[in-house]
Parts: structure tokens; C-alpha cells; sequence
């Protein structure tokens, strides 16, 4: 090989990497968003949870409280 062909060689190598980094940086990026989306959704449905069972215990403790009212009554 010429000294020439090793530059080329060099040169298309050093060109080359930085590309494939690049690459890598964007799936890490796709990934890191998609990852970002999921546990927002997560979050919401926590929340969303959250309230219903809220509404659960505050029917039940009325329940209850009406239920000691008429025991109280009687």
C-alpha cells in the first residue's frame, strides 16, 4: 500500500466512527424518550387509581358511619 492509500484508509475511518456514534447517541436519545412516555402514562394511571380508591374508602367510611348512626338509634 502507498502511503496515499493509507491516508484515504485513515481518513474514511476517522470520517466513519463519529457517524456511528452519532447513531447510537440517537437511538439512546429515542429510547430515553420512549422510556420518558411510558412512565408518564404509568403516572397518570397511578393517579387515576389513586381517586378511585379514594371514592371506594369514602363510600365505604359513610357506610359505616351511617350503619353506627341507625345501630345508635335503635
Amino acid at each position: 500500500m502507498t502511503r496515499e492509500n493509507v491516508m484515504r484508509i485513515r481518513l474514511a475511518a476517522v470520517a466513519l466512527v463519529p457517524a456511528l456514534l452519532a447513531g447510537c447517541g440517537a437511538e439512546v436519545a429515542g429510547t430515553a424518550a420512549t422510556v420518558g412516555k411510558l412512565q408518564a402514562t404509568q403516572a397518570e394511571q397511578a393517579v387515576s387509581q389513586q381517586e378511585q380508591l379514594k371514592k371506594k374508602l369514602d363510600g365505604a367510611l359513610q357506610s359505616g358511619a351511617a350503619a353506627a348512626s341507625a345501630a345508635a338509634r335503635q
